[in-house]
């Protein structure tokens, strides 16, 4: 039996992510397209890829890999993920993204589609994906897949476009960084079909990234934006990640929206349609998402952090729409996938019904909720520090849906491990500033003690 070797360390929770071409490299692709399509057996597989100077190599070899095990092969191109989930929704068929999300651009990965909504992960797929590479056992196939590529992107700017009435969003000023990544050249077709007035930054997708890095939440990446903001006379900002699944927005004050924010904004937004709808939202969320969905007669169910935990949820839940701290939002009428764009209509769309600014929406949950934002740090034992912080705090009302949650009177935090690093990450939140940053002080000379 031939073997091959594979670095075990790409093979992620959410995905297979490494730096190419040291972790992974068109071997590797060629390996994931055999493995995917002895594993799933499917008859055929959709591929997109990002752009990444490594991606039309390492897409080439995967779409190699998997007509080598027979599999006829849906080639979209260059797309943005949420495009990607558009065509294995409406295709009904399995499917595998080329892209690294928002890491530098010496990395490379796979997001891969069982069948939407649902994807593959780290206990579901992903190291079965790992075992067939290492051992060689791929499914025996005689004969070779075909090949046909296929553009979506009409149906997609419909969709999109459709789950808003585009004719309310008159008198917005907006600016978008799309970052030189995915998100730029469908945006640019989308927002044309709006009433809106907008200023675009870096909106050509250029794997060198010539200007910043493709992850917002660091607060280098978004500086600029918040910026022009302000210098345009704006009345948002709005980031989108690498591949553009995830969704940031700038107010017209040029500040940074929290994600747990938004989400509240967009649940309660969303409720005001459907009355008594559920919604989800991730452990490290301000309490302003549950106070706002139930002050509005829906209901709010909290989950653990991950894709491969909403998704089946909102599902399962006949939930309408779920949020995460990370700028992920999943909605029901996006075949419950995340996309980056389907917000930031959402958001355009509250603004001009309501005829608030953003800072004016914001305002009642900035008052009453003081966050920490997430805070990490290196322990060398993390589920030990964990359980030394249960017993440090077990007068509180502990919950462990995902690492540990506590919550007091007026103040709570989670704290969970990394998946991928020895850190903690913590999340607090508090009814005033004084006691935020006291209990945040407190619990992190905890989490930080030898």
């Amino acid at each position: 039996m031939v073997t091959m070797h594979v670095d075990p360390t790409i093979f992620k929770a959410y995905d297979i992510r490494g730096v190419y071409p040291g972790q992974l490299d068109e071997d590797t692709g060629r390996a994931v397209g055999r493995a995917f399509a002895s594993y799933l057996q499917p008859e055929q597989v959709v591929v997109g890829r990002d752009m990444r100077l490594s991606s039309p190599a390492v897409a080439a070899a995967l779409m190699d890999g998997l007509r080598m095990q027979r599999a006829d092969v849906v080639d979209l191109g260059m797309v943005s993920t949420d495009q990607y989930y558009y065509a294995c929704a409406t295709l009904s068929l399995p499917g595998i993204m080329v892209t690294a999300s928002h890491n530098p651009p010496q990395y490379c990965g796979f997001k891969m589609v069982r069948d939407m909504p649902y994807l593959l992960s780290g206990d579901d797929g992903i190291q079965d994906l790992r075992r067939l590479i290492e051992t060689d056992e791929f499914r025996l196939a005689r004969g070779t897949g075909r090949l046909e590529t296929r553009d979506v992107s009409a149906g997609f700017v419909d969709k999109v476009v459709g789950m808003v009435d585009a004719d309310r969003l008159r008198g917005l000023k907006v600016v978008a960084d799309t970052g030189n990544g995915m998100v730029g050249p469908i945006l640019q077709r989308v927002y044309e079909r709006l009433p809106i007035e907008f200023v675009g930054l870096y909106l050509d997708p250029d794997g060198n990234l010539p200007n910043h890095g493709l992850d917002p939440m660091k607060a280098e990446n978004r500086a600029e934006l918040e910026r022009r903001v302000v210098a345009e006379g704006a009345d948002a900002g709005f980031a989108f990640d690498g591949d553009g699944d995830r969704f940031f927005a700038i107010d017209d004050r040029g500040h940074f929206v929290p994600g747990d924010f938004l989400t509240a904004l967009m649940a309660g937004y969303l409720i005001e349609a459907e009355p008594g709808a559920t919604m989800i939202y991730d452990v490290r969320c301000s309490w302003a998402v549950r106070d706002v969905v139930e002050a509005a007669g829906g209901t709010a169910l909290q989950e653990r952090v991950g894709h491969s935990f909403l998704k089946p949820r909102l599902l399962r839940e006949a939930g309408v729409f779920a949020g995460e701290l990370s700028g992920h939002y999943y909605f029901r009428d996006f075949f419950g996938a995340d996309s980056g764009l389907v917000p930031s209509l959402i958001l355009m769309q509250m603004m001009s019904e309501r005829q608030q600014t953003m800072s004016q929406m914001l305002s009642p949950l900035e008052s009453r909720y003081f966050l920490s934002g997430e805070i990490n740090s290196q322990v060398a034992d993390p589920l030990a520090k964990i359980e030394e912080i249960a017993a440090r705090y077990g007068d509180g009302l502990t919950e462990r849906v995902d690492g540990v949650s506590i919550s007091f009177d007026d103040w709570h935090f989670n704290v969970r491990a990394s998946n991928t690093e020895p850190l903690l990450r913590l999340n607090l939140e508090a009814m005033s500033r004084q006691r935020m940053e006291q209990q945040r002080d407190e619990v992190l000379a905890v989490i930080r003690m030898p």
